[in-house]
């Protein structure tokens, strides 16, 4: 029998060559070579509730907040202290310190994780609301790190040249997504917004960020139930859990290092700072850090948490503004800031103040 030969599969027809209709270079922006912030402003809520108000909802007392946080007092929001309504205020305070129309504004950063919509942003409304009409505008998400992930957005931008100057701000109202009976975040969250305007500058006025996360800790502060939860399983209204203890190890502990890594990206020490503006988390992490990093006693340490509370993305900026209105760091000075929370997330840089 003759040997019958394989059949080969036809060919594939062939694809022309696809050749680019343009060969030119594309352009682009040159921005300044040095970005720097150039105003501050704060907004904290008028109702001001003490310990004694907190405890009677929940099982404490005024001595153990103290001891356990340094908390003493808190602003609270109310009617007419929305996300939006304490940015803008918040806003136009580094508008006016920054000496700039907000026309100038090429964006908005909003740092947030309360705002009481999922979508749209919050950040649009806002430059609307100050003037801004025409600005890119969008919120992130990155909880008590929020503000210094958004100071790194917004240097870039000014150095790449696609906005002149930005605004960004953190705010938060955490009252909103607290439950009033659990003794592990009762006492600590509270509500307030603080906002920085960044542009141009001759000299350097934004080290670099040292940043980052690590998502295997992402339960350790969190929403209790997620939205979807919520909806199949009628839950209720979620609110923030957190680990205290995890948290407190992790921030002291991990934190400290990267405060050191972003001095000496810097490339200045320790010695030259004027002031050491970490996330107001705690009192008790506040000074175990600057221990920590064996800070210098003639740098002046933010602790504006002891009048103001743990405001996750706003508490940076609310305490640098304090300390600047009150005359506590001089105007030019040196400060290293530090932000970390859920995600968990962090972000540090040394920046000249306004």
């Amino acid at each position: 029998m003759p040997l019958r030969r394989k059949k080969q599969a036809p060919a594939a027809p062939s694809t022309p060559e696809l050749k680019p209709k343009g060969t030119g270079s594309i352009a682009t922006l040159t921005g300044s070579r040095h970005a720097a912030i150039l105003g501050v402003g704060a907004y904290r809520p008028r109702r001001i509730v003490d310990n004694h108000e907190i405890c009677e909802v929940l099982d404490s007392s005024d001595q153990w907040i103290r001891e356990r946080s340094g908390i003493v007092t808190r602003h609270i929001a109310g009617e007419g202290e929305s996300v939006i309504e304490m940015s803008e205020a918040a806003a136009k305070g580094a508008i006016e310190m920054a000496g700039i129309d907000p026309e100038q504004i090429g964006c908005v950063i909003v740092a947030t994780v309360t705002h009481a919509y999922q979508t749209p942003a919050a950040a649009p409304l806002l430059a609307m609301r100050i003037g801004a009409d025409t600005a890119a505008a969008f919120d992130i998400s990155a909880a008590c790190a929020g503000y210094c992930h958004g100071v790194t957005l917004a240097s870039d931008m000014i150095r790449s040249g696609s906005a002149e100057y930005a605004l960004v701000v953190g705010v938060e109202r955490l009252s909103d997504f607290t439950d009033p009976t659990d003794r592990g975040t009762a006492f600590i969250f509270a509500d307030g917004a603080g906002a920085a305007v960044i542009g141009p500058s001759e000299t350097e006025g934004i080290g670099p960020t040292i940043w980052g996360s690590d998502g295997a800790h992402w339960d350790v502060i969190a929403q209790r139930d997620s939205w979807i939860d919520v909806r199949d399983h009628d839950l209720g209204w979620p609110t923030i859990v957190m680990q205290g203890q995890t948290v407190f190890r992790w921030a002291v502990w991990g934190m400290a290092p990267v405060a050191q890594r972003a001095l000496d990206a810097a490339g200045i020490t320790i010695e030259d700072l004027d002031a050491f503006i970490p996330h107001q988390a705690n009192m008790r992490i506040i000074d175990a850090m600057a221990k920590q990093l064996k800070m210098p006693e003639d740098v002046v340490i933010a602790r504006d948490i002891a009048t103001t509370g743990n405001t996750s993305a706003a508490s940076v900026p609310l305490a640098t503004e304090r300390l600047l209105r009150e005359g506590l760091v001089p105007r030019g000075g040196l400060a290293l800031q530090l932000g970390f929370g859920a995600g968990l997330s962090y972000a540090a840089q040394v920046i000249r103040l306004p």
